[in-house]
């Protein structure tokens, strides 16, 4: 048996280089554990639609000349879907934190 050290692994560790350096698993961090909680959003989802920039736009224009948020007129939009098909309105109006 011979207990000489494998020079090319010893000049590797040595010396810094990657190739001969076993891979290193890391175990991903848990999702709470590095983003804080937002006050005021516990209990929602976020929902993402994508839509041209003119619609975006006139949303937004609506929403100044109306003097409300964002939010608060899609969650009428949604309310009018809803009791369009039978459906309860379920959709909050109101925000904590407006846009």
């Amino acid at each position: 048996m011979s207990t000489k050290a494998n020079l090319t692994e010893l000049l590797a560790e040595t010396g810094g280089s990657a190739r001969q350096r076993k891979a290193v698993i890391r175990q991903p961090a848990a999702a709470n554990a590095t983003a804080p909680a937002q006050k005021g959003r516990g209990g929602t989802s976020p929902i993402t639609v994508h839509f041209p920039k003119q619609v975006r736009d006139q949303l937004k224009i609506l929403a100044v000349q109306s003097d409300k948020t964002l939010h608060s007129l899609v969650a009428e939009a949604f309310n009018d879907l809803f009791a369009k098909y039978g459906k309860p309105e379920i959709a909050p109006a109101q925000t904590e934190h407006p846009e």
